[in-house]
């Protein structure tokens, strides 16, 4: 049986939007989100929180969360890369155990609108010879459509590709990173030094209209109105009821 770790990384101290893996989102903190969607995948054998904050361990705790270890200072800081972080908490759990896990699912707290089937649909998308797969959407506006500013005041194209596109239907299909999930084979995060340079992965295409980040308090209002009005929907909300 494929043995997944679920990964949910909580830093403190953010300055986009200050506590917001503990703030209240539709009666629930925003890290109790990931847990309860862990908890509905039966494909995911173990789920873990890193994190440097005794205050998000204690909420993570009353919500069901299971903390192992305290990530360390030197994995806490404002500019850490999510990398190392997942290695630390994959090696941690790993000599705890005593026993490996073939596949790592990150589950960021503030992509908090993931679905079940979403990582079914990554767990059975990720075949021979991938190192994992990611969750990514349609963006709205093409981004060869965007422009920059130049030094002297003036608009030009932010992609020189653009140059090449005339019209909207001649451009290519772009997807962007959502963040609503990563799925690595274990033995790729072990050995891997940055996940976009030498991974081969395969994308799982979500909808964009689902494909929510909280970073600020406005995003944050955004995910909570859309909800109320039952438009993304969170199966894990009946648990507490």
């Amino acid at each position: 049986m494929t043995r997944i770790l679920a990964v949910v990384p909580a830093r403190g101290g953010s300055k986009g939007l200050p506590g917001k893996n503990v703030r209240p989102l539709m009666g629930l903190p925003l890290i109790a989100h990931s847990l309860g969607l862990a908890r509905l995948c039966p494909e995911v054998t173990r789920t873990v929180v890193s994190t440097d904050s005794e205050e998000i361990a204690s909420v993570a705790r009353a919500h069901g969360g299971d903390v192992p270890f305290m990530r360390p200072a030197s994995l806490a800081q404002a500019d850490t890369p999510m990398w190392p972080v997942l290695q630390h908490a994959l090696a941690e759990v790993e000599r705890m155990e005593g026993k490996p896990y073939d596949l790592l699912l990150l589950l960021d707290p503030t992509s908090p609108t993931r679905l079940p089937e979403d990582v079914a649909s990554a767990v059975k998308l990720l075949a021979a010879g991938d190192d994992g797969v990611v969750a990514v959407s349609q963006p709205e506006f093409n981004p060869l459509w965007h422009s920059v500013v130049e030094k002297d005041g003036r608009m030009a194209d932010w992609l020189t590709a653009a140059a090449d596109v005339k019209r909207r239907q001649d451009a290519p299909t772009i997807y962007r990173i959502n963040g609503l999930l990563y799925l690595w084979r274990t033995e790729f995060v072990r050995r891997a030094k940055d996940w976009r340079a030498q991974g081969r992965h395969k994308m799982l295409v979500t909808p964009e209209a689902r494909a929510a980040s909280i970073d600020d308090l406005p995003q944050f209002e955004r995910v909570e109105a859309l909800a109320k009005a039952g438009l993304l929907p969170m199966p894990w909300l009946k648990e507490k009821r």
